[in-house]
């Protein structure tokens, strides 16, 4: 059994992040999703997530094998959703980016793993709503969050253009 869990990122595990990253890109082209292919997530986003304690990473016997950021402050970009709404709008929620888990390590459900250990954190901080949003191409997040029974519920844009376009989803738990 491989020694698996999630801590935060320091400054020194960037580079390892960054190839994480680069290869989740070139997967992300390789299904036809033009997701992160201008160019964003960059080191810079990476660089702010580590600094502000937002970035985790997920080790398997003491390698990174994958990261995700975890904001548990809103998120401007999902202040307006169309064609739906956002189930809970009272409450505090965590938003969850940028995971990706290295080729090395794709196929033993660590993506699985990974998120589950996100919504703990959250819970752990006090938070049982949480958002994440993927472009329409991308069929391995979608399917991921649906295994967690997020649920659709409309399109938020990350930038002005049509590119930009998500599918927004949201997870309530009971207090």
């Amino acid at each position: 059994m491989s020694n698996i869990y999630v801590k935060k990122a320091q400054p020194q595990d960037l580079p390892a992040i960054m190839k994480i990253i680069d290869n989740a890109k070139a997967l992300l082209k390789a299904d036809g999703s033009p997701q992160w292919q201008d160019g964003s997530p960059d080191e810079t986003t990476f660089i702010n997530d580590i600094n502000h304690g937002n970035c985790w990473v997920l080790k398997v016997d003491n390698q990174i094998a994958g990261t995700a950021t975890l904001l548990t402050t809103p998120d401007a970009n999902y202040e307006n959703i169309s064609d739906g709404q956002w189930k809970n709008t009272s409450a505090p929620y965590a938003t969850i980016h940028r995971i990706a888990i290295s080729p090395d390590y794709r196929g033993m459900s660590l993506g699985k793993f990974f998120l589950s250990n996100l919504i703990t954190l959250g819970t752990h901080a006090g938070i049982n709503n949480f958002r994440i949003d993927t472009h329409e191409l991308n069929q391995r997040m979608q399917h991921l969050v649906q295994q967690f029974n997020f649920e659709y519920t409309g399109i938020i844009y990350v930038n002005p253009t049509e590119d930009s376009r998500r599918l927004a989803f949201e997870l309530n738990l009971e207090n």
